[in-house]
């Protein structure tokens, strides 16, 4: 579903039923123009192409464009023909049958066939920080058939036909992918996926560049000849590329604070809509092995600390509205809005701290505690903590890095304490939000993940039963009696739900062809000349 801005805060005030609205690009129904090269900006510097393995916002939107996956969604989340031309589920939802389209090769000429697809999904199964929820169930992958793949299942998995998109779970070449254990990224070389679009070039710190397939099975698509994605950490060299036209479109691009001056330049559009293969949520995740930090009170001290109104208008520009628990307000099926956030009271705070046994000591101080923020959220968020921790007697070491350095200090070394973290709940809440709190998924090295390193066997139990619940309302008392643990035990403290703004020139159409806005494959994006 994609949401504007202003229906996106109705839905978090009333946490009601979602419902798709019409749209995907700002034009209305034209006859495309073949040709042409499209300049995206994108930042952080991704560390990998291909979302095998990673649930990093580079590999997949960047992977998309290379690798598709079984099935794309309509702005609804219904399931659309991709890979696989027709699938059906058998009516206990134990067997998924997907068959193939005759004929697609991968971008180095080999057929791609239902063993492409079973070690595919295996591989995602092991390896993927969501992938590990939503294939848990996964027991075999019939093959026999080269064009039908037979996913066999021991449990219902309720999310998995939600989880095909080539962003999410995107069909790799076994014949190269097999040769590297599931840990490892590919070579450059190694990067040949299905997709419309072929990558020709990657040069860390300037640009990748994709090129057309011209095989693509999806004729006369991709309408562009070429993408290339400029890579621009600088958050002013970003927004000046895209006024002057250097570049002509961007996910999240640009400073929260020239979102309404950019909004007067005739020739670039906002687009503030919330798109449902997103669900975009940022949370202060705890790192338990602190020893200050695995005191309940001192957690609770901390949200108190923490003024989500202020938040919102001085980090986010009022891009934003308060998420409090695990899932967001945009799920709202599954939301769970009998939570509010933590009242914010620095008496309160303080008081708590005295309980836990840690008083002011000369100077006003109490302990020191070390802060980082994922790169892809704005990085004042690490300022915005700290002063709200020092007004309780806790110092704060603010520590910035690069993205692939922050995801080994994070999920590799965990030499952290705090992290303002940006864990998408994505289309459906055992794929977005268990591999956040389920300790099956502390595993160290895996990136976004439980790095709180958070254990409570009853939110296991509640997560494990949501996740191979068919039944929908049975599924939602699961996933808010697992919301109302999550607010006592605090191994997480959720922020807000941020909006995460397209910045583009008014010449690009359809960019955004479903459930994953820009974020999809863009085969039918096209340039108005």
């Amino acid at each position: 579903m994609i949401f504007s801005r202003r229906s996106f805060h109705k839905i978090a005030l009333a946490a009601g039923a979602m419902v798709a609205l019409p749209g995907g690009s700002f034009a209305a129904a034209e006859e495309p123009i073949s040709g042409g090269t499209l300049k995206i900006v994108y930042f952080p510097e991704p560390t990998q192409l291909v979302a095998i393995n990673t649930s990093a916002g580079g590999p997949q939107f960047i992977g998309a464009k290379i690798f598709d996956g079984l099935l794309t969604y309509d702005y609804d989340l219904t399931p659309k023909p991709s890979l696989a031309k027709e699938w059906t589920i058998s009516p206990d939802g134990l067997e998924y049958v997907f068959r193939l389209r005759d004929g697609i090769r991968f971008h180095d000429g080999k057929p791609l066939t239902s063993a492409d697809v079973a070690f595919s999904i295996l591989r995602l199964k092991e390896a993927h920080p969501r992938g590990r929820a939503i294939f848990s169930q996964v027991i075999d992958v019939d093959a026999s058939d080269p064009l039908t793949a037979k996913i066999k299942l021991g449990k219902p998995s309720p999310g998995l036909i939600t989880a095909l998109a080539g962003s999410e779970s995107p069909i790799v070449p076994k014949h190269i992918f097999e040769t590297f254990k599931p840990i490892d990224n590919p070579r450059p070389d190694q990067i040949i996926g299905s997709g419309p679009f072929v990558l020709k070039e990657w040069l860390p710190g300037s640009h990748i560049l994709l090129e057309k397939n011209p095989a693509y099975w999806d004729a006369p698509r991709p309408y562009l000849d070429r993408v290339i994605i400029r890579l621009v950490n600088d958050a002013g060299a970003r927004s000046a590329a895209l006024e002057t036209g250097e570049v002509d479109i961007g996910p999240n691009p640009v400073p929260l604070a020239d979102l309404e001056r950019l909004k007067t330049i005739p020739a670039l559009r906002i687009d503030d809509r919330i798109y449902a293969y997103a669900g975009q949520q940022n949370q202060l995740v705890i790192n338990l092995e602190n020893p200050y930090l695995k005191e309940l009170k001192v957690r609770q001290a901390i949200a108190h600390a923490i003024d989500i109104k202020a938040l919102i208008n001085v980090v986010l520009y009022g891009y934003a509205v308060p998420s409090p628990t695990p899932i967001s307000p945009g799920l709202a099926r599954f939301h769970n809005p009998d939570i509010p956030s933590a009242k914010f009271d620095t008496a309160l705070a303080e008081k708590l701290l005295d309980e836990a046994g840690y008083p002011r000591k000369t100077g006003g101080k109490r302990f020191k505690l070390r802060i980082t923020t994922n790169p892809f959220n704005p990085q004042t968020y690490s300022d915005f903590i700290a002063q709200a921790l020092t007004k309780i007697g806790i110092e704060s070491d603010i520590q910035k890095f690069d993205f692939g350095t922050y995801v080994k200090i994070v999920y590799t070394d965990r030499a952290w304490d705090l992290s303002v973290e940006s864990l998408s709940n994505t289309f459906d809440p055992t794929a977005g939000v268990q591999r956040v709190y389920w300790s099956k998924n502390f595993k160290i090295g895996l990136p976004f993940s439980n790095a709180s390193h958070y254990e409570n066997p009853q939110v296991d139990r509640l997560l494990e039963a949501a996740a191979a619940e068919p039944d929908i309302e049975k599924r939602a008392k699961y996933f808010k009696d697992f919301q109302v643990i999550i607010a006592r035990d605090l191994p997480v403290i959720n922020l807000v739900s941020p909006i995460q703004p397209i910045v583009g020139s008014v010449k690009v159409r359809d960019y955004a062809q479903g459930a994953e806005g820009l974020g999809g494959n863009i085969s039918r994006a096209w340039l108005k000349a």
